[in-house]
């Protein structure tokens, strides 16, 4: 009687399965019968129907379609485990389904069909995890469910679509702190590692964007570089795969694993750059964004700097300041530059020589504002060299930086300013220096160099101030007679001056900005100089701004000069010059101190 009733069910459904609802009503009643039956057959067919209904159609279900289905998973008989997985795996593409089947005790069984010796049990298991991992609510529960282990060892099945799932399921493990370390202490890494070698390209993109996954943290990028010597290796080949999405994961695990300096050096060795270059000049944005974020990470490494640029990277990284149809491709290409321009003047003046500074001069004015902070912090740091000041003055970049210092931004104004200042610093000055670049800017453009350190003198920000005194005594100092008469004769600075001179105020710091930032030093050089004796040394700075501008032109001091320089308990004589030459020196360091990456 049962087997009739089975096949009497199984011919009615593939008749009308196109016209009948499954998921409710009497069609929904006779499949439950059929699934807590006690005869196997019936079980089966149950469980098939389920199979097939699901895979033609998907829709939320309730209760009422799941505990048949769930109950069936727990039959001794593998072809009703296999149909029933694969009924269930279906129903978790649904995004409610997902969020039911783990709260019914979903779970449990799937980790017992995923330990079944039957690769087609294993797979449907490991597929229906797979997709119920794709939910937020449920990666923590399945992480603390035991699932883990199973999964690991799953992943290195000699079944080539068990492998996928299983590395697929992983992958979806690792999207957030807690379940990564899950993950690494379920023993996940080697195997992740050595699927890398896969010939299948699924198998490889799951495990190269697990990987990068892994690698967000330093803890685990130490565990990697611990255990796993051939990693690098592995990634730079794969980003010559002939699948893009490869390509590009490898290049975003090679950019995370490059946080760490023993990978940004590893990466070199293992003659990952030429990869990197040819993604860089593709056409594929996620190829060009994955390659520049990494190389911007291995260009932090000075001992990188010389092998980018030997490299070849100079031009397409100057090509892609232009590339207006991403923001962060502009960022990371400008990054990059300024890191390679950090530690030798040589690369300075390659970087000068292949036209980055014309090319930040012609956009810089129209780029978003975080390409700005980074353009300006990278004509800064070139601007430190003495051989290229002259140069970079002739090019007009004072013409752009001088409108950025009122940005609003805080960060493209103090790096502006900075820009500024080490253009109006030289040691070793020479009577042949030229500093009339400064007088041709003096009132132009947007009130030029006068008003910006005017804003600069009177800014609430102790760090903006302290640029503006240092600035102007650079450019009093470059003995230029008619830069000497514009800041003398000026109406608006000098009373602020005498102001900052007398007084020792106690104006806050700059907590945004100010200086270029490094990415070596996360610190920020003006910010060191503030704090303790940080408004002495604009006192002092301004005391010597007073000196200079309060001479005749004999040299000697007049009577209004030497009463403004003599308050309670202050010297004037070799002391106050020796405090300035320390103050010049802590001053020129904390500028270069902002020029790393």
């Amino acid at each position: 009687m049962n087997g009739k009733l089975s096949l009497i069910c199984s011919n009615t459904w593939r008749v009308h399965r196109t016209q009948t609802n499954f998921f409710e009503g009497d069609p929904l009643s006779a499949l439950t019968t059929l699934s807590f039956s006690d005869n196997v057959d019936l079980q089966r067919s149950a469980a098939l129907a389920f199979a097939e209904i699901t895979e033609k159609e998907v829709r939320q279900v309730g209760r009422d379609t799941l505990d048949p289905i769930l109950f069936l998973l727990s039959s001794h008989d593998t072809e009703v485990q296999r149909a029933a997985s694969a009924a269930l795996g279906n129903l978790a593409v649904n995004t409610d389904n997902k969020l039911l089947i783990v709260k019914l005790g979903g779970l449990e069984p799937l980790i017992r069909q995923m330990l079944s010796p039957n690769v087609e049990v294993q797979c449907n298991a490991v597929g229906c995890v797979t997709n119920l991992a794709t939910h937020d609510d449920n990666k923590t529960k399945i992480a603390k469910s035991g699932a883990l282990v199973p999964l690991t060892r799953l992943a290195r099945s000699k079944d080539m679509r068990v492998q996928r799932n299983a590395t697929g399921a992983l992958l979806n493990m690792t999207h957030s702190d807690d379940n990564r370390q899950q993950l690494v202490n379920a023993g996940a890494i080697p195997v992740l590692v050595s699927l890398l070698t896969s010939s299948d390209t699924d198998v490889q993109y799951y495990c190269t964007t697990a990987l990068s996954n892994i690698a967000v943290d330093g803890v685990n990028r130490k565990k990697l570089a611990q255990s796993e010597p051939k990693l690098v290796t592995s990634l730079v080949h794969l980003m010559d795969s002939p699948s893009l999405k490869v390509q590009c994961q490898a290049a975003l695990a090679l950019r995370n694993l490059a946080s760490d300096e023993k990978y940004q050096l590893e990466i070199v060795k293992a003659d990952g750059l030429q990869s990197l270059l040819r993604l860089l000049q593709s056409a594929y944005l996620p190829l060009i964004l994955s390659s520049a974020a990494c190389v911007r990470n291995v260009s932090i490494h000075p001992q990188n700097e010389s092998p980018i640029i030997e490299s070849g990277f100079l031009q397409p990284l100057i090509n892609l300041l232009s590339f207006k149809d991403n923001e962060e491709v502009q960022c990371h290409a400008i990054s990059t530059l300024r890191n390679l321009a950090a530690s030798s003047e040589k690369n300075k003046q390659a970087i000068v020589k292949a036209g980055a500074v014309q090319s930040i001069k012609e956009l810089v004015l129209d780029v978003p504002m975080n390409v700005q902070s980074e353009m300006t912090a990278c004509v800064a740091v070139l601007a430190l060299s003495d051989e290229l000041k002259g140069q970079l003055l002739e090019m007009g970049v004072c013409e752009v930086l001088i409108p950025l210092t009122n940005s609003h931004s805080s960060e493209v104004q103090g790096n502006s300013a900075a820009a500024l200042g080490n253009l109006s610093s030289k040691d070793g000055r020479t009577t042949n220096d030229d500093y009339s670049a400064f007088n041709d800017v003096w009132d132009k453009p947007e009130g030029g160099m006068h008003q910006y350190l005017y804003r600069f003198l009177t800014s609430a920000d102790a760090t903006f101030q302290h640029i503006a005194v240092w600035t102007i005594v650079q450019l009093l100092e470059s003995s230029d007679p008619q830069l000497t008469s514009n800041i003398r004769s000026s109406p608006i600075l000098i009373p602020n001056i005498r102001q900052l001179a007398k007084t020792r105020t106690s104006t806050p710091t700059s907590s945004a900005g100010g200086t270029p930032r490094s990415h070596r030093s996360q610190s920020q050089s003006y910010q060191e100089t503030e704090t303790g004796d940080g408004q002495g040394e604009i006192q002092l700075l301004a005391r010597r701004i007073l000196e200079l501008t309060d001479h005749d032109g004999d040299g000697s001091m007049t009577p209004s000069a030497a009463a403004s320089q003599i308050h309670p308990g202050t010297s004037v004589g070799t002391e106050s010059i020796r405090d300035h030459e320390e103050l010049r020196k802590s001053v020129r360091e904390a500028f270069a101190g902002s020029s790393g990456h």
